[in-house]
């Protein structure tokens, strides 16, 4: 496997490992006015990600470092040309962390209904928006000659990008869902695991909607043969499987596990039918590949070493994090 090939895998890690676990607490955002019905309810909701949400968006931080670093001309026509959704993600993400820093700094109702709000709306529109984008990616950018995009905003709203959104919105809520029924305990524990079953069902047919929306689009990415191609797609449908079961059952730790096993599939599926893509573009002859694309092969050496090194100390951290924290948290427990 040559540095380029590489690297496109790594930051597709770096982006499984963002979606499954910045996903479960986009999803707690998502689901936070539904689950939670008074105020004890809403903070235990809160107290239930407040130690590791911050942590979560490390993963997207050092994946976008990570596509800067080994191909930086995908990161430049991205940043650029979705410019202003990734601004509204920005806005949203930094919202998120607002809202949950100053939720609990006044006792009046009105400034709590108000952060609540806030926290499930900054929470609903990053979800919906990393969704667009990716199926804007699968199926290819209008690029020019100079490899920019020129769209704008309204141009990334078509029917298969918005039909991706939808997607990631309901992978997402699965995620949450199963997190909470994971973590809280009493009706929010109920609630969550009845929206965590309600999310894997839009899952699983919004998936299939997307799946014979993308055969339409024109010169589809098709996923690469061979038993990791073929393999993807049925991991993703036995996770589901498996996430039903263990709801079903009340197996918490077991409805996670799938959970995220089947966000993971599915970015895998992405991630192969790119391939050697990075970015596509309709027209295939402009498209950025893992070649055209990629970074010096001395930059890509060193980058590999800084990786080699940094990645198992953001996974320690990340372990000890959860471990530190694990166990369920209470309505009537502190605020966050």
């Amino acid at each position: 496997m040559d540095l380029p090939t590489i690297w496109f895998v790594l930051v597709a890690l770096l982006l499984i490992g963002y979606a499954v676990l910045d996903g479960f607490d986009l999803g707690a955002g998502i689901l936070h006015l539904l689950v939670a019905r008074d105020d004890a309810e809403r903070r235990a909701v809160i107290a239930s990600i407040a130690p590791v949400w911050d942590g979560n968006e490390v993963w997207l931080i050092t994946a976008g470092g990570a596509l800067f670093a080994a191909f930086p001309l995908v990161y430049a026509t991205v940043f650029s040309g979705f410019y202003l959704a990734l601004i509204l993600v920005l806005l949203g993400l930094i919202f998120r962390a607002i809202s949950l820093e100053v939720r609990d700094k006044d006792d009046s109702a009105g400034w709590r209904r108000t952060w609540d709000v806030l926290f499930s709306v900054s929470s609903l529109v990053p979800s919906l928006l990393f969704g667009v984008a990716v199926g804007n990616v699968l199926q290819g950018l209008p690029l020019e000659a100079d490899g920019t995009y020129r769209g704008g905003l309204l141009g990334l709203l078509g029917p298969l990008p918005l039909l991706t959104g939808v997607l990631a919105l309901a992978m997402f809520v699965m995620q949450g869902g199963a997190w909470l029924a994971l973590k809280t305990e009493g009706e929010v524990r109920r609630r969550a695991r009845v929206a965590a079953a309600a999310g894997a069902a839009a899952f699983a047919g919004v998936w299939l909607l997307v799946t014979i929306a993308a055969l339409a689009v024109p010169d589809p990415r098709d996923l690469a043969l061979g038993p990791v191609g073929l393999a993807a797609p049925l991991v993703v449908a036995a996770a589901l499987a498996a996430f039903f079961w263990a709801v079903s059952r009340g197996r918490d730790g077991t409805a996670f596990a799938a959970s995220s096993l089947a966000i993971a599939g599915l970015l895998a599926i992405a991630a192969l039918a790119l391939y050697p893509d990075v970015l596509p573009a309709t027209d295939a002859a402009r498209s950025l590949t893992v070649e055209n694309a990629a970074s010096s092969e001395l930059t890509l050496r060193t980058m590999l070493v800084v990786a080699l090194v940094g990645m198992p100390l953001v996974l320690f951290y990340t372990l000890f994090v959860y471990a530190r924290f694990r166990g369920r948290v209470s309505a009537g427990g502190a605020a966050y």
